[in-house]
């Protein structure tokens, strides 16, 4: 069976064929790092390590490419810089900042094994292939300048809106944007930001000091990159407008070549309590506020339990039967491991080989058909009755089929992220919660002024290879 995908482009699932036989470049929009990631940003980067892997699996070599927004990115109330408003409310430097959010965007990602992309592309560092490309769409007649500040003119663009598929009306009401009055048309969005008075972003352009927007700077890395055509671009479903259709119609209108990207994946909201979850909205909850409460095996459990162009509610209740199932799943195969070897394979065993094979083809087959992972994890299940049937009534198996099927498990879980056949350390969650508590003492003696005893805590963790950090934000630890 052919990988297929639902391309957002044309709303229909499509074979994928990649421009080059064998050969994959993927771009997703990375985060804008002013603030912790939370959980709906989290669903949208392991779908798509899912999905990556899924392609490398399928023997695909892949080259991918998320980019870092470090300036550009308005607010949409005030227009003001995201990072430059955080940096002023906390007093630094707006590069101090981001620094600090992208380290800790990193360390959550590692977190939940979600692999690093290929290359990180900072905004900031392209400022002057930038520059270029807005020298080129002027050009090209694509853009114009006022003021200081340059606009693309969407009536110059034929089919604006193809991917989003909305009227010229809600473009404007949709926009990041707020309406300009040297705009030429209200819909019209800017790739070079006149700086003002006070902002902390600011380059030397031929407009004057200023700094990029938002959407230039992603068609600009993705075909830095990966070249004028890219096969796949990703992100959460909100970027389709105005942020996806603007860089169609930037990089489109710079290369002449269509399309800029064969296949559009977005991915669906994650919920709370029924809303999006957004910072917007002040109900978000981070990912280390999630890994405090869940495992980082549950959360990609979680998540993958959910096609990723469906909607996913973030929940006690949800994750916890998450928690459950994932258990499950892992306790067949604790099962398994406590079979004594057996030489010869019985009938029951030859069934046994023939649904692992079954199993196999299933999960494949699902994850064939635009990365269905429910139905991956539906065969995985299905099989784990199977062998949970095989194990009470058995005391011995095949040794050759045993690895066989711990080679299975390892495999497709490991398309997951999960890792079925590890068992937990000793001491595990209740581990964690034990050094939670020492630190948490270690935080009292602290206020207290006892740095004697605070520090010999730290010296003890240390010697059990347990590190710790005092950081603003609060105090973090790891193995060391």
């Amino acid at each position: 069976m052919s990988l297929k995908l639902y391309n957002s482009l044309n709303g229909k699932l499509e074979e994928f064929v990649p421009f080059k036989k064998n050969r994959v470049g993927i771009y997703v929009c990375g985060p804008t790092v002013y603030d912790w990631t939370h959980v709906g940003h989290a669903r949208t980067y392991v779908d798509f390590d899912i999905i990556i892997r899924w392609l490398k699996y399928r023997g695909f070599s892949v080259t991918y490419i998320q980019n870092i927004t470090d300036v550009g990115h308005l607010r949409e109330d005030t227009g003001e810089d995201k990072i430059g408003k955080k940096s002023a409310e906390e007093k630094v430097h707006p590069m101090m900042l981001v620094e600090e959010y992208m380290r800790e965007y990193f360390g959550d990602m590692d977190r939940l094994d979600v692999m690093r992309p290929d290359i990180s592309p900072r905004a900031t560092g392209h400022i002057c292939e930038i520059i270029e490309a807005v020298k080129k769409l002027i050009e090209k007649g694509y853009a114009y300048e006022v003021n200081g500040n340059v606009f693309f003119d969407v009536s110059k663009f034929k089919n604006y809106g193809k991917l989003s598929k909305i009227n010229l009306e809600e473009m404007a009401a949709g926009s990041r944007f707020e309406v300009h009055p040297d705009k030429r048309n209200p819909e019209d969005f800017a790739l070079w930001k006149k700086a003002r008075e006070g902002d902390p972003f600011r380059w030397q352009s031929p407009w004057g000091e200023g700094f990029p927007g938002w959407h230039i700077e992603c068609s600009v890395m993705s075909t830095k990159y990966l070249g004028d055509q890219v096969d796949i671009h990703g992100g959460a479903r909100d970027l389709k407008f105005p942020h996806h259709e603007n860089e169609i119609a930037q990089a489109e209108a710079i290369t002449g070549k269509k399309p800029f990207v064969k296949y559009w994946l977005h991915t669906e909201f994650l919920t709370i309590n029924g809303e999006k979850m957004a910072k917007s909205l002040g109900n978000y909850v981070t990912v280390r506020q999630a890994l405090e409460k869940y495992d980082a095996e549950t959360l990609r459990f979680f998540f993958a339990s959910t096609h990723y162009r469906s909607q996913i509610d973030y929940s006690d209740k949800n994750l916890e039967q998450a928690r459950r199932s994932l258990e499950s799943l892992k306790n067949s195969v604790v099962l398994l491991k406590k079979l004594k070897p057996a030489k010869e394979k019985s009938k029951q065993e030859g069934e046994l080989e023939r649904d692992l094979k079954k199993t196999k083809e299933e999960f494949e087959k699902a994850m064939d058909d635009d990365f269905n992972t429910p139905g991956a994890l539906a065969a995985l299940f299905e099989f784990s009755k199977k062998l949970n049937v095989f194990a009470s009534q058995n005391d011995s198996i095949n040794t050759e089929l045993k690895e066989k099927i711990l080679k299975t498990f390892e495999e497709l879980g490991g398309v997951l992220g999960l890792k079925l056949t590890e068992e937990k350390k000793a001491g595990g969650e209740a581990l964690e919660k034990v050094i939670e508590l020492l630190i948490k003492a270690r935080e009292e003696l602290r206020k207290k002024g006892d740095w004697k005893a605070s520090d010999e805590i730290r010296a003890r963790l240390k010697e059990s290879g347990i590190v710790i950090n005092d950081e603003k934000k609060g105090t973090s630890w790891k193995f060391e």
